[in-house]
């Protein structure tokens, strides 16, 4: 393990296409994904993305808060959109991902793009399937394997 992060909020959603609610906790299922959440058991079990990405949106959005993005684990001090597809991450004591995708194509406009002209997701969304499931929860460490 050499770069370390911090989980900084956890969302979920009982719908695709709306903004997450931040909850307590989460819980990761093997090769499902989040417990109670829309996008479990699909190809993008889990979405992550960076504090510092949304940070870039707040200088022309300054309301965002977590969960904006759809976004299910919100991560500060790694740069995920460097981390490649197959690379690995051990969040909290012993949750692991596999990363499968970094961005995403978006078929409708999403609210922030209509608001704002363009959206983070399609270049900094970072997408991972559960290698080892487990609670995760706002504080927990986040290691790149």
């Amino acid at each position: 393990m050499n770069r370390i992060g911090t989980v900084r909020a956890v969302c979920i959603s009982e719908r695709k296409g709306e903004r997450k609610q931040v909850v307590d906790a989460i819980e990761l299922r093997e090769d499902y994904g989040v417990a109670g959440d829309a996008h479990g058991g699909s190809g993008r079990q889990v979405s992550l993305l960076a504090v510092e990405s949304v940070d870039k949106m707040r200088s022309r959005m300054p309301s965002l808060a977590a969960g904006d993005f759809a976004e299910n684990i919100l991560v500060e001090g790694i740069a995920l959109t460097r981390l490649l597809p197959g690379g690995r991450l051990r969040i909290g004591s012993g949750v692991e991902l596999e990363i499968t995708q970094i961005g995403k194509k978006c078929h409708n406009k999403c609210n922030i793009h209509k608001t704002v002209g363009f959206c983070i997701m399609p270049t900094e969304g970072v997408f991972g399937r559960v290698l080892c499931g487990g609670t995760v929860k706002d504080g927990d460490p986040v290691h790149v394997l």
